[in-house]
């Protein structure tokens, strides 16, 4: 006789924690359960998820966070300002026109690169980016913009992470399959500060899912490798 059981599921995708629920978590990962939890508890553990979300936008990419940003180019200029949660920029190409509209690919170089070019102000259609990580970052284009276009760079950039706060149950702007290594990254962090017997055990459960995360955080598309051989025929 075969007995079967027909399975019912929630047909819900909504479980998103609030940043509180996460702090909840992890103080209870270190032995810490809610009715002892304080004010001064909160503020380190708001200032700790604050500081490992800027750890997160470190280890790059961040998927989640990458938007697409438009500048419109202006003859004459090269050097543009960028918003300031820009963390890094993936990709840029620069679009020509309007009616019919062209892209291309565009480059980054360093710092150094664009140091060593000999003339700066040459005009002609952009095909370089100098993209300068400061406070207030900006992006700076060679050649400079000409008067062909109009030009309009499109760039994908990775941004910083929203702000975690616990007042008005403000959830965590992170993936479903990120929020293990949040709570994780907490705890051990939160253990440094409260519970230092337990340091090294929540530091590796925040590294192991951490490496979950982060191996999944990841485009899945074939890589294609080709050699460089024009040198070897000149």
């Amino acid at each position: 006789m075969v007995f079967t059981t027909s399975a019912t599921y929630s047909g819900t995708y909504n479980f998103l924690p609030s940043a509180g629920d996460i702090i909840i978590t992890a103080f209870q990962r270190i032995g810490i359960r809610p009715t002892a939890i304080l004010q001064t508890h909160l503020q380190q553990a708001v200032m700790e998820l604050n500081l490992l979300q800027s750890k997160l936008s470190n280890l790059q990419p961040n998927l989640w966070d990458v938007d697409l940003q438009t500048l419109p180019l202006i003859q004459g200029v090269a050097t543009y300002s960028v918003p300031a949660e820009t963390v890094m920029i993936t990709n840029a190409y620069v679009r020509t026109g309007t009616t019919t509209p062209i892209d291309r690919l565009i480059f980054p170089i360093s710092q150094t690169e664009y140091a060593a070019v000999p003339n700066k102000i040459v005009q002609n259609p952009p095909n370089q980016f100098w993209f300068n990580r400061l406070i207030s970052p900006t992006i700076t284009f060679y050649p400079v913009p000409d008067g062909n276009g109009p030009y309009t760079c499109y760039f994908y950039r990775v941004r910083q992470i929203q702000d975690a706060l616990l007042p008005n149950g403000f959830q965590m702007e992170v993936p479903y399959r990120w929020l293990d290594a949040l709570a994780a990254g907490l705890a051990h962090r939160l253990a440094a500060v409260f519970a230092p017997q337990l340091e090294q055990i929540r530091k590796m459960d925040a590294e192991e899912a951490w490496r979950i995360a982060a191996t999944q955080d990841t485009e899945n598309v074939p890589l294609y490798i080709s050699p460089g051989l024009q040198s070897y025929f000149n």
